[in-house]
């Protein structure tokens, strides 16, 4: 894969084929989220990968979908990720400024997923506390996001912004994704 164009195509999926990932592509992405820089290389963050299809369907509705298109767009049953990576830091080691750390981890779990041909969809927005009862996630990690996963059966595109409005929103029935221009985020070259 080419890194550049795989960063400019790259679009955050929502609805998957049913193809399952295997185990072992699920442990290389958490191999290179590990290998992500970490502020002062202290390493706070674990993961929880979930790949059976019964706990899957168990945390699917702990996640919040699209929030612009929702909830026309969530993914339908026959749409759903196939595996999701529950990303947490462990305050034993680091009680705070962990965020870049987490940034930096899905990051590099997205884009080696792309590598295989695998879409996802980075969220933010969960019910923790259900899902830490859901994965008897222990009281020392504090969960941060999760990463949906699975093959796309979607392709979204990005789009210029038009009047600073970050909205996504379907048009012929594609997902269009707008973009800000290089010029209005690069302030200066000095």
């Amino acid at each position: 894969m080419d890194i550049y164009q795989g960063l400019k195509n790259r679009r955050s999926i929502r609805k998957f084929k049913q193809t399952p990932l295997s185990k072992e592509q699920l442990r290389s992405y958490v191999d290179a989220a590990r290998m992500a820089p970490s502020a002062a290389n202290m390493q706070p963050l674990k993961y929880i990968a979930v790949n059976s299809k019964e706990m899957g369907d168990r945390l699917f509705p702990l996640l919040k979908w699209a929030g612009y298109l929702a909830p026309q767009y969530n993914p339908k049953e026959l749409e759903r990720p196939t595996a999701y990576i529950v990303v947490c830091a462990d305050m034993n080691i680091r009680k705070n400024g962990y965020e870049a750390d987490m940034g930096a981890a899905v990051e590099n779990i997205i884009l080696s997923a792309l590598e295989d041909g695998v879409g996802s969809c980075w969220i933010v927005s969960v019910e923790r506390d259900k899902l830490r009862d859901l994965l008897r996630v222990s009281e020392n990690l504090e969960i941060l996001c999760v990463v949906a996963l699975g093959y796309p059966d979607e392709s979204p595109i990005a789009v210029e912004m038009k009047n600073q409005d970050v909205k996504y929103y379907l048009e012929n029935g594609r997902l269009n994704v707008p973009k800000r221009s290089l010029d209005d985020v690069l302030v200066e070259i000095i």
